[in-house]
């Protein structure tokens, strides 16, 4: 006896086919912001504001102070943090407002972000241009936006108690997941905007396929790193370049007990960790670049190799000049920037050389 065999997802429909470049170009604005988003947590952590503001207020702390006394009952609260206390004592209201509004405009997008997210979801649910596979995939994202204002309001917690600086591990944990969120978004996009892969027939390009996953994950690591050299400050310390205060090796490397400490506290292993993988980068990229030089690729996936190469030419560039220049707030931004865009180029060479 034959059964029928039905499937528990429907195929997609030629309208669904014409709905998917609307969709990608919304999880691209999506993406966008979610890059001025992250910019924005980097002058924001830069200019010390984070903590500026002591409650979490989803809906309510959408309205900034507008009297006197909105400015007064904010800054009194901040009189009893932690960075007041021990390094801000003293501080105008006008000094305070500098900070304020950094932190209020990072919540605000946050805000925005997730209306910018949630509201066309909706729409596109009831014009019925979203598949059940597509659908999962975009409330899974969704969840992860949630699950990140948490994160944030976890990480600043974290500053407000006794230690007038934020755990570098929730700061650290708050940017990975900002990362994950945009890498989900462009991923799906790309899919929408380029549904076919390429044939990875010829073992070359399985290779680089291979290559191209490795070189991701490690530049993933590479910001992930960058979240505890801010997290500490490490930044501040061996401005100097290519060496560590004369030293390739400097002797302070473990100095802390336990050993594995030092990864995470210690300011001059967590900035050596962070060089020796832009070293790994800087020699690692031009050979994949190099590799897919004489492969069968398309015009859109030899770009997207060029453009991770100059992507990590231009983030070194921006990273040594703010390490030599002692982390000036705009060099700074720029390097973060930066880290936005070139794990865009991986992830944009990865989607390029999926099969």
């Amino acid at each position: 006896m034959q059964l029928a065999q039905t499937s528990l997802i429907p195929p997609k429909t030629d309208y669904h086919f014409a709905m998917q470049k609307p969709i990608a170009i919304w999880l691209l604005a999506c993406c966008a912001l979610v890059f001025a988003m992250v910019v924005v947590g980097g002058v924001t952590r830069l200019t010390h504001s984070g903590l500026s503001i002591v409650e979490w207020q989803p809906i309510v702390g959408t309205m900034p102070p507008l009297s006197q006394s909105d400015w007064d009952e904010l800054f009194e609260k901040y009189h009893q943090t932690p960075q007041y206390k021990k390094i801000n004592l003293g501080m105008s209201l006008d000094e305070f407002k500098s900070i304020f509004w950094w932190e209020y405009f990072h919540r605000l997008l946050g805000r925005v972000i997730g209306l910018a997210f949630f509201i066309p979801f909706l729409y596109f649910i009831a014009k019925k241009a979203i598949d059940r596979p597509l659908g999962l995939k975009l409330a899974g994202i969704f969840l992860l936006g949630g699950l990140q204002g948490g994160m944030g309001w976890y990480m600043v917690k974290s500053g407000l108690v006794d230690n007038p600086h934020v755990s570098q591990y929730r700061l650290t944990a708050h940017l990975g997941l900002a990362f994950a969120i945009y890498a989900a978004m462009f991923w799906v996009a790309m899919d929408l905007l380029y549904p076919s892969g390429i044939s990875l027939a010829n073992s070359g390009l399985r290779s680089l396929r291979r290559f191209s996953i490795a070189l991701t994950s490690l530049i993933f690591v590479m910001i992930l790193s960058g979240g505890f050299v801010a997290g500490i400050q490490a930044g501040l310390a061996y401005n100097t370049f290519p060496l560590m205060d004369g030293h390739i090796v400097p002797p302070e490397l473990f100095m802390l007990e336990p050993w594995y400490r030092n990864f995470f506290d210690n300011m001059t292993t967590v900035q050596f960790d962070h060089r020796l993988i832009a070293w790994t980068l800087a020699i690692l990229v031009p050979i994949f670049w190099y590799k897919s030089r004489s492969l069968p690729l398309d015009g859109s996936a030899r770009l997207a190799c060029s453009l991770l190469l100059i992507m990590l030419a231009v983030q070194i560039s921006l990273g040594i000049s703010t390490l030599l220049l002692v982390v000036p707030l705009k060099l700074a931004a720029a390097h973060q920037a930066g880290a936005v865009l070139l794990f865009t180029a991986a992830l944009w060479v990865n989607h390029r050389l999926r099969s």
